[in-house]
Order: C-alpha cells, then sequence, then structure tokens
C-alpha cells in the first residue's frame, strides 16, 4: 500500500496524464483538471486530510467515465476502495442524459458514505464553475437546471459532513444570487 502523501499523489498524477487537453464546458474552457483538483481539495478540506483515498478517489472520479481507465487499473494501482468510490461515482455515457440524471438521484442515497462526499463536492464544483457575474441566457438557464437537479442528488447524499452540506448550500445561495 502507498503512503497516503504519495497516494493522493499519484492518484493526482494519473488524472492530470489521463485528462490532458480536455477542458470544462462553458465560458472559460478551462483545464479538466481544475476540476478534479477542486473536488479532491474540498473533499481534504473537509476532513482535514484525514483520508488519503477519499482524496486519491476525488482526483480520480471522473476517470473511467471519461477516459480508457478502468476500475481495475484503478484498484491494482491505488486500492479496492479507492476504485469502488470512483466506480459508485460514475456515470453510464452510453445512457441518455436524462437517464444518467435520474439515476443519479435514485441511487444517491444508497451509495457509501464516501461516495456521497464524492458526489457533493463533484455538485460544489460545477455549480461554481457556472456562475458568472454577467450570464448569458442560455448560460442562466443551465445554472438553473443544474442546481435543481444537483440539489435532488445532494438530498440523498447529506449527513455524511456537516461542513460540506453547508459548503453546497453557500454554493446553492451564491448561483441563485448571481441569476
Amino acid at each position: 500500500m502507498l503512503s497516503p502523501i504519495r497516494l493522493v499523489s499519484e492518484a493526482a498524477e494519473l488524472a492530470a496524464r489521463r485528462h490532458s487537453g480536455m477542458a470544462r464546458k462553458g465560458r472559460g474552457r478551462e483545464p479538466y483538471i481544475n476540476h478534479l483538483a477542486e473536488v479532491a481539495n474540498l473533499l481534504a478540506i473537509v476532513t482535514d486530510g484525514a483520508d488519503a483515498e477519499l482524496v486519491a478517489a476525488g482526483w480520480l472520479h471522473d476517470t473511467v467515465e471519461d477516459t480508457e481507465t478502468t476500475r481495475e487499473e484503478l484498484a491494482q494501482t491505488f486500492s479496492e476502495r479507492v476504485a469502488s468510490l470512483v466506480a459508485e461515482c460514475t456515470d453510464d455515457m452510453n445512457r441518455p442524459k436524462t437517464k444518467r440524471r435520474q439515476k443519479q438521484i435514485e441511487g444517491a442515497p444508497h451509495k457509501s458514505p464516501g461516495a456521497k462526499l464524492i458526489k457533493i463536492a463533484d455538485k460544489i464544483s460545477n455549480t461554481r464553475a457556472r456562475i458568472h457575474s454577467d450570464p448569458s441566457g442560455e448560460e442562466r438557464e443551465d445554472l438553473i437546471d443544474y442546481v435543481e437537479w444537483a440539489e435532488k442528488v445532494v438530498a440523498g447524499c447529506r449527513g455524511g459532513n456537516a461542513t460540506l452540506d453547508q459548503m453546497f448550500d453557500d454554493t446553492v445561495k451564491l448561483a441563485r444570487s448571481s441569476l
């Protein structure tokens, strides 16, 4: 087993390599790795760095969904727990968006405590990325739609970390005040 600092560092490095050249959707088209860094950092903050596997899974939470990375590779390279957390957060991209979204809402209450924290951190990051000082009509509609859906997912994930729950609530308030 890797030391905690090495586990997180190697997860960040793999996430960066596998997502190289990818950009987030939206106005800024910022490098996708920024999203992964934000999710991992939120998890490190709210756990005070006490769970390296959770932070590593935060870095890797989109690798199976977005790249050729496999669950088996993550289990072998990192740990079974990291691979399981990532698997719990992975959407089946062959399904239509509406079905993927509904599955996230329905599945949220049944996730492990760690996967619930990753989902909340992911929704915080994705909401923050949609907040703009002068949103276009399309950006405004996207933000409203995303927040309404994210609240339904997060409703099934709450209770594992009061600080993260509050961060989500604060992000939603900020999003609504930007409209």
